[in-house]
Parts: C-alpha cells; sequence; structure tokens
C-alpha cells in the first residue's frame, strides 16, 4: 500500500521540480543513489521498471526507503500495462509512469488512489489522460514531442495541465529555464543527473550536489 496520499505527490513534485529517473540491478546502488538524492532535497523519486527482477529490486529500495528516506515518495516507471502497475502498487509503489498512454492503468491506479502519470505526445493525448484522472501528465520524450515550446503552446489552450517531461532535460540553468518558464510541473531526468560515470565512480556527494543545485533552479523559475 502506497505510504503517501496522490494529491501529496503531486504537490511534492511541484515544490521540489525535479525527479530523478533511475534504475540499476544491484539494490545498494539504488540505495546510495536514493540516499544521495534525498540529501540534495529529492523528496520524489522515479525506480526504473526495467530489467530482469526489477520489482525484487523494488520491493527491497522501498522498504529500505521507509526507515532511511522517510520522506521520499517512491514510485515506478515505465509501466505499460495493468497486471505490472497492479504488482508495483502490490509492493507499495507511490506512483506510477508510463511512456504510453493506457486507460487500464488509469482503473487500476484509481481504485487504489494512487497517482498516475502517462506519456502523452499531443493536446488530444494530454486531455483524455486528464479525462481518465491523471493529475500530472509525462511528455516524452520530451525534446522531440517539441521542447518547451510545445509545453507552451499546450498550456494555451489548456491552462490547467501540469506537464512533467522526460528526455531531453538537463540539470542545466539554461536548460532548467526554459522548461519551467514554458510551465512544466515538474522535469524528469535519468542519466543527465545520474551518469554512468558517477556511478561506476561512486561519486555520490557529487549527485547530492547537483540535486541541491538543479531543486535551486528549478524553484527559481517555476510558474506559481
Amino acid at each position: 500500500m502506497a505510504r503517501f496520499r496522490r494529491i501529496s505527490v503531486v504537490q511534492t513534485m511541484k515544490s521540489t521540480g525535479i525527479v530523478p529517473v533511475f534504475y540499476h540491478k544491484d539494490i545498494e546502488i539504488c540505495k546510495s543513489v536514493l540516499k544521495a538524492c534525498y540529501d540534495g532535497g529529492v523528496r520524489v523519486f522515479e525506480f526504473t521498471n526495467r530489467g530482469d527482477f526489477a520489482h525484487e529490486v523494488f520491493a527491497e529500495l522501498n522498504k529500505w526507503s521507509a526507515d532511511e528516506t522517510p520522506e521520499m515518495m517512491l514510485g515506478v516507471g515505465s509501466i505499460i500495462d495493468a497486471g505490472t502497475t497492479s504488482l508495483y502498487l502490490q509492493l507499495g509503489a507511490n506512483f506510477i509512469v508510463s511512456p504510453v498512454l493506457n486507460p487500464e492503468m488509469a482503473k487500476v491506479c484509481n481504485r487504489r488512489k494512487v497517482a498516475w502519470s502517462p506519456g502523452c505526445g499531443s493536446v488530444t493525448e494530454i486531455s483524455y489522460a486528464e479525462e481518465l484522472g491523471a493529475e500530472v501528465v509525462k511528455i516524452f520524450p520530451g525534446s522531440q514531442v517539441g521542447g518547451p515550446s510545445f509545453v507552451k503552446g499546450v498550456r494555451g489552450p489548456l491552462p490547467w495541465c501540469s506537464i512533467m517531461p522526460t528526455g531531453g532535460v538537463t540539470p542545466t540553468e539554461d536548460n532548467l529555464k526554459a522548461w519551467f518558464e514554458a510551465g512544466v510541473h515538474c522535469v524528469g531526468m535519468g542519466s543527465q543527473l545520474i551518469s554512468k560515470q558517477m556511478i561506476q565512480q561512486k561519486d555520490f556527494q557529487q549527485l547530492t550536489t547537483i540535486c541541491k543545485s538543479a531543486i535551486a533552479i528549478a524553484q527559481k523559475y517555476m510558474i506559481a
């Protein structure tokens, strides 16, 4: 069962602005990354469903997080079907993110009052996702869909939209400034935030520093 209500997840996405996206098969690396992000001010973290037995890694990580990073809202991304959604909800996922728009996933999440962010690439898909109960919609891949100009364009006719781009987001001031001034709710960042080199060198202090900086930049430019 999720430890955090979906409205709390949505509000925390907005207040912090940054959602790290990460997967590794080594649970100890996952713990180190999660703790480094937590120390950097991150409070919403997307574990990617990627690789064999990923759900077993998540189950252990989520139990550990409840004790060691108690304010962290840990969810799962790269989910594309209702069955896998149910599996992760049973393991305590606090939100579900998908690269696609699958109405059956919405039903599963809504029954449990868990936040669901589907991947959308058009105004029609975004509007349909909101009809299905999505509070925050994901645009993916963010830069290929149209980048910050796409977000700004969507929010013209649909100013109530809460949009989270993933793909094409970097923890630099110029990049984050463009996204947040366009009106995003928050941004998701994977390898641009948590690099392979950083993991290989186990330079988790650097990750903490980058997270602090990225959150500060996001909060500087985010629209109320």
